[in-house]
C-alpha cells in the first residue's frame, strides 16, 4: 500500500491517560483469540451498559508525527475524510469528520472505560475512534499476512506488507461512524432494545457487515482519488484474508469452542469477505445495505 507523502488528518489525537495494560497484555493467547480482540468488539455493547464516563481525566493532545505508525494513522484518516466527504455531497449530506484516539494501555470514552485488550473501537456518543498503540504489533505479529516485505530491514518499510489490512481496521471503524451519520447505528439500538437477545446479536452482525462494505467503498475511492492509485499488487488479498481471519466461525473454531451462529456478532469468514469485496468492487454505498429491510 503506498501512503507515504499524503497530506494526514488532523483530528488525530493522542490519549494523556497512559496506564498499564490489564493482565499483563494478550502475549501467549492463541491466534484466533489475538484477532478477536485486535479488531474489536461490538460498540454497541458498552452503548448499552450505560456506562458514561465524563473523562476521567484521560485528556487528550495531538499525537505527533515522530513514529511512522503515527503518521500510517493520520495518512488513513484523511483517506477515509476525503471520500466520505466525497460521497456526502454526492447525496446532499454533509459529512463531519470523526475524531481518533491513540491511547496506550487505557483509555475513558463515551461509551465507557477500555483496555488494550479492546482493540480498535468506534464510539458513536463521542463519535471517535479509538487505537491502542499496540494495534499494528500485535496485526503485524499475529496476523497471517504474506509479501515480499515482511522481514525487511528498512524500519521504514517494516509491516509494509499488512499495511492495506491495517487501513481496513481503521477504515471499518470509521464505517461505523458512517453508520452514525447516516441514523444506522441509531435504529439498530433502538431495534435491539426490541427483540432477543439472538435477534440483537443477528442485527449486529449486519451492522458490522455493512461496515466491512463501507472500508470496501472507502477503498475503491481512494484508489480514485489518489494519483496513481494507492494499492499494491497483494493488496486486496491481504486484506480478503483479514477479513476471512475475523469471522466469528473461524474464531470460534481456532479456540475450541462450537460455532454458534445465535452468538454471533461480526459474521462468518464468508461474510465478511463477500461484503468487504462487494463494497471494494462497487466503490456504491448502495450497495451496502446488509439488513435489506430488517430494521
Amino acid at each position: 500500500m503506498k501512503w507515504q507523502g499524503r497530506e494526514g488528518s488532523s483530528n488525530v489525537r493522542a490519549s494523556g491517560g497512559g496506564g498499564k495494560m490489564i493482565g499483563g497484555g494478550i502475549g501467549g493467547i492463541i491466534i484466533a483469540g489475538i484477532l478477536w480482540l485486535v479488531f474489536g468488539v461490538n460498540p454497541m455493547t458498552a452503548l448499552q451498559t450505560g456506562q458514561v464516563i465524563a473523562g476521567g481525566g484521560n485528556s487528550t493532545e495531538p499525537a505527533t508525527n515522530n513514529d511512522r505508525d503515527t503518521r500510517f494513522v493520520k495518512v488513513v484518516l484523511g483517506d477515509t475524510e476525503r471520500v466520505w466527504h466525497q460521497v456526502f455531497t454526492e447525496g446532499g449530506q454533509t459529512y463531519k469528520d470523526p475524531s481518533l484516539v491513540l491511547f496506550n494501555g487505557q483509555v475513558s470514552s463515551a461509551c465507557g472505560s477500555a483496555t488494550s485488550a479492546t482493540g480498535p473501537f468506534y464510539c458513536p456518543g463521542d463519535q471517535t475512534v479509538y487505537l491502542d498503540t499496540s494495534f499494528f504489533a500485535e496485526m503485524r505479529q499475529n496476523l497471517d499476512i504474506s509479501g515480499d516485505q515482511q522481514g525487511s530491514g528498512d524500519a521504514e518499510n517494516q509491516g509494509k506488507a499488512g499495511d492495506f489490512a491495517q487501513a481496513y481496521v481503521i477504515a471499518h471503524e470509521v464505517g461505523h461512524h458512517v453508520q452514525t451519520l447516516l441514523g444506522i447505528t441509531q435504529q439498530v439500538n433502538e431495534a435491539s432494545r426490541q427483540v432477543t437477545r439472538a435477534e440483537a446479536n443477528k442485527l449486529s452482525v449486519l451492522q458490522e457487515l455493512q461496515a466491512d462494505c463501507f472500508a470496501g467503498v472507502w477503498a475503491n475511492r481512494n484508489e480514485s482519488l489518489v494519483e496513481g492509485g494507492f494499492l499494491e499488487p497483494g493488496d486486496v488479498e491481504e486484506a480478503i484474508n483479514a477479513a476471512s481471519q475475523i469471522g466469528d466461525d473461524r474464531l470460534a473454531q481456532a479456540s475450541g469452542r462450537t460455532v454458534t451462529p445465535d452468538s454471533f456478532t461480526h459474521g462468518t469468514s464468508q461474510q465478511r469477505v463477500q461484503w468487504f469485496s462487494r463494497g471494494l468492487k462497487s466503490g456504491n454505498v448502495q450497495a451496502c445495505d446488509t439488513f435489506s429491510g430488517a430494521l
